[in-house]
């Protein structure tokens, strides 16, 4: 091997043994390289941090909010949604009511109304029988007028003597009416 005299001795620098001005060049270059580093470069790098964290952390924090409002709102919605329901159950109730109000009004109104109805038929039909009653027995009291004038070979011209025949005759027939009932009604 050749030893580093040698080569020395050449003239011939060794490539293992660097140049003392190379390494001063190089460590000062390192130092001014490191106090530019320290100095500016990892400030830099720090503010840039800084603010990244700052903002994230405002970020999340931003959110934390936003969840809480979102949170607040949604309570906020459910208690505004159970009292519209509330609302509506109470509405449908007071229109049940109000329609169990009306159809009672309207039952007593046509009870009310039927009765009116009913009545005044009844009035007409007694009426009605009270003349037919009248017409029938002044028919009868007539016809039998003219049986009894055939039967006894007279006219019954007088009024007042006809009219006495005709009400003794109905009286006659409505007690023999009343003793049928009763008989009928005993058996």
């Amino acid at each position: 091997m050749i030893s580093a005299d040698v080569l020395h001795a050449a003239g011939e620098a060794s490539p293992l043994v660097p140049n003392p001005w190379e390494i001063l060049a190089t460590g000062l270059g390192f130092i001014v390289l490191m106090f530019v580093v320290v100095k500016f470069i990892v400030p830099a790098f720090e503010k840039t941090y800084q603010q990244r964290v700052e903002a994230i952390e405002g970020g999340l924090n931003k959110a934390e909010e936003a969840q809480a409002e979102a949170e607040a709102m949604k309570a906020r919605y459910e208690q505004s949604l159970a009292d519209a329901h509330a609302e509506a159950s109470r509405l449908r109730e007071e229109a049940r009511a109000e329609g169990a109000q009306i159809v009672a009004e309207h039952k007593e109104k046509a009870a009310t109304e039927a009765a009116r109805i009913t009545e005044q038929a009844q009035q007409q039909i007694s009426a009605e029988r009270q003349q037919a009653f009248v017409s029938l027995r002044q028919d009868v009291g007539s016809l039998a007028t003219q049986l009894a004038g055939r039967i006894v070979g007279e006219a019954l011209d007088d009024d007042a003597r006809s009219q006495r025949v005709v009400d003794r005759f109905l009286a006659d027939l409505d007690a023999e009416q009343t003793d049928q009932s009763r008989t009928g009604a005993a058996q």
